[in-house]
């Protein structure tokens, strides 16, 4: 397999995984909704970063770590559920207060301020490391070529931040938060409940 075909492997299957839910796509979705399009673009952003991060640490070994060490495993994963736990207990807070097409509701928040919450959110599972790790591990050739260690970051960014950029443009229209303000309450309980069940399903399986 020649080089710019492993390329194209490792993209697929990325891309595949950026699609499946997760904590990132709670809280894109959420921001989308409930924020703006913009919102909802930074916080795409700040997953996609954080997804080139995961893809530059899984080629510098960090698998090879966290097996190593397992006691730092179970510290990232520990901390990355409280994280997500923090995050669901700000959703639900702010579940009850109004919202208008005009006025944006949960506090006003600069986009930097969600493109740094969009980030944290995708490096609160270290699972991901391991699911990167994984794959590299599967479809790298044995030495890696020195472009790679900026492809690899690149396109790992471009498919996760291009794959959240279209969830947010398809939530956030004008229909979209119609539906949203109508069930406020109830869809900001439900996104909380879900981000908390994941956060406490990460906590719980460090043991």
């Amino acid at each position: 397999m020649d080089t710019f075909t492993t390329l194209f492997a490792i993209a697929a299957t990325l891309a595949i995984g950026a699609i499946s839910p997760g904590p990132s796509f709670v809280y894109v979705a959420q921001n989308a909704v409930a924020r703006s399009r913009h919102h909802g673009l930074a916080t795409a952003m700040g997953t996609g970063t954080g997804a080139a991060a995961f893809a530059l640490l899984a080629l510098l070994g960090l698998q090879a770590f966290l097996l190593a060490v397992p006691v730092a495993y179970t510290a990232l994963k520990i901390v990355g559920g409280v994280y997500l736990l923090w995050l669901a207990y700000k959703i639900i807070r702010h579940s009850r207060e109004p919202l208008s097409m005009g006025n944006v509701s949960m506090g006003e928040k600069s986009l930097l301020a969600t493109f740094r919450d969009g980030l944290f959110t995708q490096l609160s599972n270290p699972k991901t490391a391991i699911v990167f790790a994984s794959i590299f591990t599967a479809l790298l050739p044995r030495e890696i070529p020195a472009y790679y260690y900026i492809a690899l970051p690149l396109i790992s960014f471009i498919i996760d931040a291009g794959w959240y950029s279209l969830v947010t443009v398809a939530l956030s229209t004008e229909r979209s938060r119609n539906v949203y303000i109508r069930f406020k309450t109830a869809i900001d309980r439900v996104a909380g409940s879900v981000m908390a069940l994941l956060g406490l399903k990460l906590i719980f399986s460090s043991r």
